[in-house]
């Protein structure tokens, strides 16, 4: 029997653009999605999916989970005609978009799959193999979840265009932050916002590279201030940063209204997380004490919430 993990993930500015050269501030959190990998005597692949989700959200990804499965097998050249298994996934992280949910079920089944055939890979390889298997879920997936939810931590990453290598750095912070992540229950459609942005890309040129400008900035910023960790300033640049997703529609309006609520009731700053148009929204929460307040007004407001650390 083989076990692998993979780290869920918050993107704290970036998210939608990171194709486009822009980079991003990505955290892992502390929520991890297990998968196990069992071999069997014979019969066809059999995957049970065993992680909560937000309603609907396993259904409607099941056929890019069948592919993204193909590919991860491919990749590794395994053949489950010779060697066939089952796959199993579980943990706490819920299956649910913008938190990294396919990345960490792409990461952990490598592993698993690595742990079960002996073949020792390293997180590099690990890494490449998962970023195959996002491609069935993203169609051009940027890199940033797949990483992040194999070497953890909080990230500063860009694709650099020229040569197609990711540029990856830690940061360091002087202590924890604490953040607030509730659920739209709107599942998203990551391959559909990526055709989307790059639609808007064609037909609004001169403003879309404004933006990309601006966002560039932001995220420079951002990562110095979590440095010197002047957390309202963070807080405002991740206010920013959503004000032009929305502009650009690529929030949605149950995000807007819990965004706005948790920032009205003290969070430094909110924004979508992941690839836009439904799925989760993060709050920055420093301390217990605001995390709780701001985490018990949404939950009372019928939305699911996850109290983070990174």
């Amino acid at each position: 029997m083989g076990i692998g993990y993979g780290f869920g993930k918050i993107i704290l500015i970036g998210d939608q653009f990171i194709n486009y050269g822009v980079p991003a501030i990505v955290s892992a959190i502390d929520l991890k999605t297990k998968a196990i990998v069992k071999r069997v005597k014979n019969g066809t692949l059999k995957v049970y999916d065993n992680r909560k989700e937000t309603p609907g959200y396993k259904e409607k990804k099941l056929h890019q989970q069948k592919e993204s499965i193909d590919r991860i097998l491919n990749a590794m050249k395994i053949d489950i005609k010779k060697n066939p298994i089952e796959i199993i996934f579980e943990g706490n992280l819920i299956a649910a978009s913008g938190l990294g949910a396919s990345a960490a079920s792409c990461v952990a089944l490598t592993r698993a799959l690595s742990d079960e055939f002996k073949m020792n890979l390293s997180d590099e390889e690990i890494n490449n193999i998962a970023f195959e298997g996002e491609k069935a879920y993203h169609g051009i997936p940027s890199g940033v979840d797949n990483t992040a939810s194999t070497f953890g931590g909080i990230l500063f990453f860009m694709k650099d265009l020229s040569t197609n290598k990711n540029i990856v750095e830690k940061i360091k912070l002087k202590k924890k932050i604490e953040f607030v992540v509730s659920d739209s229950q709107v599942v998203a459609d990551t391959a559909y916002v990526g055709k989307y942005i790059k639609g808007l890309k064609e037909k609004q040129p001169e403003r879309f590279s404004e933006a990309l400008k601006k966002i560039n900035d932001q995220v420079f910023e951002l990562r110095r201030n979590l440095e010197i960790f002047n957390l309202k300033k963070v807080g405002e640049l991740m206010n920013e940063y959503h004000k032009i997703a929305i502009e650009f529609g690529l929030s949605h309006e149950k995000i807007i209204y819990l965004t706005e609520l948790a920032i009205k009731n003290g969070a430094y700053g909110a924004k979508l997380t992941g690839g836009g148009m439904g799925g989760n929204m993060i709050a920055l929460t420093p301390g217990s004490k605001l995390q709780d307040k701001v985490a018990m007004v949404l939950e009372k407001e019928g939305y699911h919430t996850l109290k983070v650390t990174i």
